[in-house]
């Protein structure tokens, strides 16, 4: 492919191709009416404790310890207002001055699976795990770091296990379902059927009903409307079902309406949810998709 014609794929990626822009998106995938939010904007209180933090790393006399721990204090406030680049730097910084945090080797394995680094992000959910076993949340992103790396069966392996630790959550069934979804799609939903009965009512259990087939892309958005507890809860909902929407249209080989799910989810600015994070990734991987299709279709001269 030319130069200039990848750069026109790239432009139309970055773009959305359809665009997200109106509430009557048509996503191909009969997603039909798409629902817009109001993005989270950062919460004033969370700046104001950035600037204390930021004062107090400056002016006063602080151990390694105390310096690293504000570093990670810092860092967490970074990653919610979507200062990642910041965070990351707080989050190793930190673990120079004390290379025993988890919670800082958790977040660097998310951004450096986020970055592609995967080996790396490997070694530092490894790390986490060495220094706490119990540390559930390590399985998840280790296994979505497996999953995004193409190593489906450790993947399974370690989703498996943050299922198996709490059967009621939604959330683990679906992404063990998703990375079994790789290996045997059939076998999978027979799974996630089974799952499904350990899970109660509520937004998550919408969320796995929509991947059954039980409920469709309206009745999930309708359901994200419900019993809702705060006032950002419906973008936290949008947020993911936005991302589980594009995956499902991925998985069905329609990746312009996916492309156009995932841009919803990031719109809504939920910085800290699992589902903003990888959306980007999801993105990446379909603009390499379209120039890998586009290269196909072009004809030789």
């Amino acid at each position: 492919m030319s130069l200039s014609k990848r750069w026109l794929v790239l432009v139309l990626v970055s773009l959305g191709l359809a665009g997200c822009a109106s509430t009557n998106s048509d996503t191909e995938s009969g997603n039909g009416q798409m629902m817009l939010v109001t993005p989270l904007q950062p919460d004033a209180n969370l700046e104001v404790a950035l600037a204390k933090i930021s004062e107090v790393l400056i002016s006063a006399e602080l151990t390694e310890e105390q310096r690293a721990r504000f570093l990670y204090d810092r860092g967490v406030l970074y990653d919610s207002v979507g200062l990642r680049t910041l965070a990351r730097i707080d989050f190793s910084r930190a673990l120079q001055l004390r290379p025993d945090l988890p919670d800082a080797y958790n977040f660097m394995g998310i951004y450096l699976t986020q970055a592609m680094e995967f080996d790396q992000a490997y070694e530092a959910f490894d790390a986490v795990l060495e220094l706490d076993p119990g540390y559930d949340f390590a399985y998840l992103n280790r296994g979505i770091a497996l999953y995004y790396g193409s190593r489906p069966i450790l993947a399974v392996e370690d989703l498996s296990e943050f299922y198996q630790r709490d059967q009621s959550d939604a959330y683990r069934a679906l992404w063990l379902y998703l990375a079994e979804y790789q290996q045997d799609p059939v076998q999978a939903k027979a799974q996630l059927r089974a799952h499904s009965s350990q899970i109660g009512d509520g937004w998550g259990a919408a969320l796995v009903a929509y991947y059954l087939g039980d409920i469709d892309s309206g009745q999930l958005l309708a359901a994200s409307r419900q019993n809702l507890n705060h006032q950002k809860q419906l973008a936290e909902r949008l947020c993911e079902a936005y991302f589980y929407m594009g995956k499902q249209a991925r998985m069905e080989g329609q990746p312009r309406a996916a492309l156009n799910l995932f841009k919803l989810s990031l719109a809504t600015n939920v910085y800290e949810f699992v589902e903003h994070r990888y959306s980007i990734m999801e993105m990446r991987q379909i603009a390499e998709q379209l120039m890998e299709e586009a290269e196909q279709s072009e004809p030789l001269n």
